[in-house]
């Protein structure tokens, strides 16, 4: 039976985050031939309707309130709300990101929908959608499912592939209007200060070097973004070595941090705390580099290196140049 679908686009800088378009392929299998409508907020929506279009949409609301541009807790739930009673929708799909964690679980309740969160993955069976989702910090998986009514889930990134672009398809366009009283919006954002690296963003990156207190100082970092510049990596720290000063809370993971999931994640002087492999366990390789035999790290890791990081790293950094300038 066919769905309606909607998919609220995750946008960041202007761009389409990359769990956008994974929400368009969770979208497309559930809609089973139904429309898949993308919402995009901001000033900047109309440039990202052919992209949207490509991956997997069928019809495009743009909501070009220039307010929008940043996201706010008040303006964004707004335009959500007004999206959804417009659309009707029988599935919501958005990033488990720091936007959608914050904003979905408000208009679920709101419009009394019912809710999952962090999903990894979203299949068919018996003519229902079934949600799977890690619970006890990555430890199990649960499977849901819902009787009826309409369904708004997160995705977590970098679970559920993107389509493949088809550059023929053509999404039918349509702007959304929506007025946000000043009154009802009780923060402005008036600049961003950004403290993190402006590189690769590490929630969605398909390789992230992480660093622990192994690394020793704000300055034993550098040898693991030698590493991320030639890999095209994301660089991640545990709380450690957060709360030691060496680097940004940004740049935490764990369960109180980011919860990633790339193809590649290389642990540097981590020893591999409960808190942290909640952040990273679900890595599809592992690879981990701790001068102490005995660290937690390597009973998860799919490859281990015993050594010191600041004598294994750069010879990785060597040898990963060479293996790419002889591609």
């Amino acid at each position: 039976m066919s769905k309606n679908v909607l998919v609220l686009a995750d946008v960041r800088d202007g761009e389409l985050r990359n769990v956008a378009l994974e929400c368009l392929a969770a979208g497309t299998k559930a809609a089973e031939g139904g429309v898949v409508t993308a919402a995009v907020f901001g000033s900047q929506g109309k440039q990202l309707v052919e992209k949207l279009s490509h991956f997997g949409a069928d019809q495009v609301i743009v909501v070009p309130n220039p307010q929008l541009d940043q996201y706010t807790t008040d303006a964004y739930f707004q335009a959500f709300k007004k999206v959804v009673e417009k659309v009707n929708p029988d599935i919501i799909f958005t990033g488990h990101t720091a936007f959608g964690r914050d904003v979905s679980p408000r208009v679920a309740a709101r419009l009394d929908i019912g809710m999952v969160s962090d999903c990894t993955d979203v299949e068919l069976a018996d003519g229902r959608l079934i949600f799977t989702r890690p619970i006890y910090a990555g430890k199990a998986f649960v499977k849901k499912a819902f009787k009826e009514g309409t369904i708004l889930a997160t995705l977590r990134p970098n679970n559920i592939p993107a389509l493949e672009a088809d550059t023929s398809r053509s999404a039918v366009v349509e702007e959304l209007e929506v007025e946000l009283a000043a009154d009802s919006l009780r923060t402005l954002v008036k600049d961003v200060v950004r403290k993190a690296s402006d590189g690769v963003d590490l929630s969605e990156a398909r390789i992230v070097i992480s660093g622990g207190r192994g690394v020793k100082s704000e300055e034993g970092f550098q040898p693991l973004q030698e590493l991320a510049e030639v890999l095209g990596a994301a660089v991640g720290a545990s709380r450690g070595a957060c709360d030691a000063g060496y680097c940004d809370y940004g740049l935490q993971i764990g369960q109180t941090g980011k919860v990633v999931t790339p193809d590649l994640y290389i642990a540097c002087g981590i020893s591999g705390a409960i808190q942290h492999l909640a952040g990273m366990s679900n890595s599809k390789v592992i690879v981990a580099i701790n001068k102490d035999p005995e660290a937690s790290i390597f009973s998860v890791a799919d490859y281990g290196i015993v050594g010191d990081l600041f004598e294994v790293v750069p010879l990785l950094t060597e040898e990963f140049k060479k293996a790419l300038v002889e591609q």
